[in-house]
């Protein structure tokens, strides 16, 4: 008795972990998180513009994700978790599905290493606003 209930103590934990670990955040929408816009620099700025042009489509207006796509305002973006080589690996090469259920991400051979590095800032501003280090 008291064995079983040290394991479902145990595995409430992890599921609890586990949640707070992968939770999006608050949901403006499905698949989206609510994404608050710092003033951001110059850099981040150049960013915006290039992410609106080239990343929107998927992952939805300021990194908030859509159905197409997920949140990259979110922790398992954290740059602990994926460091800046991880983006702009993802642009360069592409990615396989292993967060989410959205299917793998092309490569993107036209963005520029500059405009990705842009992106990237970009992101990354987005992410310091919204609490994710």
């Amino acid at each position: 008795m008291v064995l079983a209930s040290a394991a479902l103590l145990l595995i409430g934990g992890l599921v609890a972990a586990a949640w707070w670990a992968f939770a999006p955040g608050p949901s403006a929408a499905p698949g989206t998180v609510v994404v608050k816009v710092p003033e951001l620099s110059p850099l981040a700025r150049t960013g915006q513009i290039a992410f609106a042009e080239n990343c929107a489509g998927c992952h939805g207006d300021h990194a908030a994700g859509s159905l197409q796509g997920p949140p990259l305002v979110h922790r398992i973006y954290r740059p602990g978790h994926h460091a800046d080589g991880a983006f702009v690996a993802a642009v360069q090469r592409g990615v396989r599905s292993h967060h989410w259920g959205y299917g793998n991400m092309p490569p993107q051979p036209q963005m520029p290493a500059e405009q990705t590095a842009a992106i990237v800032r970009y992101v990354r501003e987005l992410q310091a606003a919204n609490d994710i280090h």
